[in-house]
């Protein structure tokens, strides 16, 4: 059997360009083991460089669409070795973050992070994100997170960063009107 380290990254490798080309932003890829089985799950949302439609957010119909031509390529490109379910979802309020432009784009808001190896002896931070430090020349892995927990701030590598997800104010959406919030394309 594979690493699901690898197969999760070669669901990556193969699901970014499928949703790009189809108008969406892949947010996450998570490949885990559910009580029925292995299930494959796809976060989806709108394309920030394309012009949000009427509706909104993501649709049951684009999650329907995209997971018919994700079913196609992977049945082509096999990348899981076993029997699996598909599921395409939008990535909801308390939504993955992944890559140096999702941590970027979310700058001032709360999120939970948790490492994969222990910093200044711990491993799950929450907190407001601050800023992104880019890595002159290196890849967007090399970049650091620059959190503040608790009045401190931590400086976070995103390739040490095992998971990551917002952590929605629920007070601020309930006077907004939450639907409002949760229809909501990328900002």
């Amino acid at each position: 059997m594979r690493d699901p380290a690898d197969i999760r990254q070669k669901l990556l490798d193969i699901t970014e360009p499928v949703c790009s080309d189809s108008g969406y932003e892949l947010v996450d890829v998570e490949y885990t083991r559910g009580p029925s089985g292995w299930i494959v799950r796809v976060y989806i949302d709108r394309r920030a460089d394309l012009p949000a439609p009427p509706q909104g957010g993501i649709s049951f119909a684009d999650c329907e669409g995209l997971s018919r031509q994700l079913g196609a390529v992977f049945d082509v490109e096999d990348p899981v070795p076993h029997a699996y379910s598909l599921e395409v979802s939008s990535p909801g309020l308390d939504r993955p973050l992944r890559t140096a432009a999702h941590f970027q784009r979310f700058l001032g808001e709360t999120a939970k992070v948790a490492l994969g190896e222990p910093l200044a002896g711990r491993r799950h931070f929450k907190g407001v994100l601050r800023a992104i430090e880019p890595a002159a020349g290196e890849s967007d892995g090399a970049a650091t997170l620059v959190m503040e927990v608790d009045g401190n701030e931590f400086r976070l590598p995103l390739a040490d960063i095992a998971s990551a997800r917002l952590v929605p104010d629920w007070d601020s959406l309930m006077k907004r009107g939450g639907a409002d919030r949760a229809g909501a394309g990328p900002r």
